[in-house]
């Protein structure tokens, strides 16, 4: 696994003179660049696709009026997404459109990357993510799956980083997560016809205790990471006073939309689980939210002492 977390970034940039030196850029900045077509644009926004950026340029559209009007329905679709924009010939907001100044929030050229790089590190990196905590988590994530589901086989992709407020499938579970370091959440998002395969039951959908028997299992695996979780990186540090400020969260079920009440980034990680008697497979997200509080430089994972172990007889010499 990559220690370091990634983005997905959609390219919306027709400059074929510049096309490698960006596709570059991605590769030395842990980002992935996806590309669509023009057409494809509302319909693929419209979906769950986890992204971190748009990079745009101001003469992607046939003229300056298509360009304002391409990056207005972008910004409508997904307006927690940072449209990035490459000008031809100065790095800076001044003189485009009154859509483009309200709708992009950056401004490079491709002859000097440098803006780029430091629009990646405000408006996506913004966080810094220790690698012992990815480690962590996908170690975590993938005991308790294991445990849980002994039957299924899985997989992870390298974490990466999102700034959309998309939720994936029907059902998901929140936990909240307190340290000295951290305060947020964490959620878990799975289709529920992937959960009711990965519960085992066999009656409808629509069934109740089939649905009970679904949500028991996925609050079971939630509950069981929070609890590594602490474990590992909180143990029993006492938090920081009782009184503490809260943000409302927002949810929208009818446009798969949840809102955590802040800009910072969401660190994701994505879990398949395949089924080792019939091949089929099974998509589950989580997503960490450090959205109250986060202070990676107060960060400590919590090693088990040697001397502890071998007292305990867990550990013996040879």
């Amino acid at each position: 696994m990559n220690d370091r977390a990634i983005s997905k970034v959609l390219v919306l940039d027709n400059g074929v003179a510049h096309a490698q030196a960006i596709k570059d850029f991605c590769e030395q900045n842990d980002l992935v660049p996806l590309k669509i077509q023009k057409e494809s644009i509302a319909k693929v926004l419209k979906t769950n696709v986890d992204l971190g950026a748009i990079l745009y340029s101001e003469t992607y559209g046939t003229s300056p009026e298509e360009t304002a009007s391409i990056a207005a329905e972008i910004h409508a679709l997904r307006p927690e997404l940072p449209i990035i924009i490459r000008r031809e010939k100065s790095a800076t907001l001044d003189g485009l459109s009154p859509v483009l100044r309200e709708t992009c929030c950056h401004a490079y050229v491709a002859t000097d990357l440098a803006a780029l790089r430091g629009a990646i590190e405000q408006f996506i990196f913004s966080l810094i993510y220790p690698n012992a905590l990815l480690r962590g988590i996908s170690q975590i994530m993938g005991s308790v799956l294991s445990g849980q589901f002994p039957d299924k086989t899985f997989s992870f992709d390298t974490p990466y980083i999102v700034h959309d407020r998309v939720i994936f499938g029907e059902v998901l579970s929140l936990i909240q997560l307190e340290s000295s370091w951290c305060r947020g959440y964490m959620m878990l998002q799975a289709e529920e016809l992937t959960l009711i395969d990965l519960a085992g039951a066999t009656a409808s959908r629509d069934n109740a205790v089939v649905l009970r028997k679904v949500n028991d299992r996925l609050s079971e695996v939630t509950n069981l990471v929070w609890g590594a979780f602490k474990n590992r990186y909180i143990g029993d540090q006492t938090t920081l006073a009782s009184a503490r400020v809260q943000v409302p969260l927002v949810v929208n079920h009818q446009h798969k939309y949840i809102s955590f009440g802040t800009d910072n980034p969401q660190l994701c990680f994505r879990y398949t689980l395949k089924d080792v008697q019939d091949g089929r497979t099974s998509t589950l997200y989580a997503r960490f939210i450090f959205n109250l509080n986060w202070s990676p430089e107060d960060f400590n994972e919590i090693v088990p002492d040697a001397d502890v172990l071998v007292d305990s007889g867990e550990l013996e010499m040879f």
